[in-house]
């Protein structure tokens, strides 16, 4: 089976999981290193996919899901959806922990989960959607990036979002030359990467 592209369904909910889980945030596939490997779903992909299901797109292949965008049309309202419904129950769920010290990462994830920023931006008004994509190793250098941010922007546009930005690691180079060719341009340096913002 060739892979292919596809809106979200809720049962890909936890292949979007695995491939959050195994991609870092440089885009290597990397081994798991956390007691609760749906650490980095809860943040990262779950609140979108649940919030706005018709703004997430999956590519698949035999071996399950391998890449996923998933969005909000309107970070503002997104933030006031998720600190209304999906901090809290895993706030309880999740309670601060120190550093075990044996490599893992829960800890600053949770610590992330209970310090989410919600503070409005300068750029929620001008490029107000957001998104996240994630592509497993198989299927990077294909062409599927590509194919995802069409798919999200396309869906943007028949609602007539004016603008979409996107946070990237200083570190995944990779992911900066992408967003680069796809027009996106920076607004804003941060200690751990930057803000682009597209035009729609």
């Amino acid at each position: 089976m060739t892979a292919y592209l596809r809106p979200y369904h809720p049962a890909d909910l936890a292949g979007i999981y695995r491939v959050c889980l195994l991609t870092d945030g440089a885009g290597r596939a990397e081994p798991a290193r956390f007691h609760h490997p749906d650490l980095p779903g809860h943040l990262y992909a779950g609140p979108y996919a649940v919030a706005d299901p018709a703004l997430a797109f999956v590519v698949a292949d035999e071996h399950g899901i391998g890449g996923y965008v998933v969005a909000t049309a309107c970070t503002e309202r997104f933030l006031g959806w998720a600190r209304e419904h999906w901090w809290p129950v895993l706030r309880e769920q999740y309670p601060r922990r120190r550093d075990p010290g044996d490599g893992t990462l829960d800890h600053r994830y949770v610590d992330e989960i209970h310090d989410y920023p919600d503070a409005r931006r300068p750029w929620f008004t001008s490029h107000p959607a957001q998104a996240h994509i994630k592509l497993a190793a198989r299927l990077q250098g294909q062409g599927w990036g590509h194919t995802l941010m069409s798919a999200l922007i396309a869906a943007l546009r028949e609602r007539q979002v004016p603008g979409l930005h996107v946070g990237v690691a200083e570190s995944n180079g990779r992911a900066l030359g992408f967003y680069s060719v796809l027009g996106f341009a920076e607004a804003e340096r941060h200690p751990w990467g930057r803000t682009l913002v597209l035009d729609l």
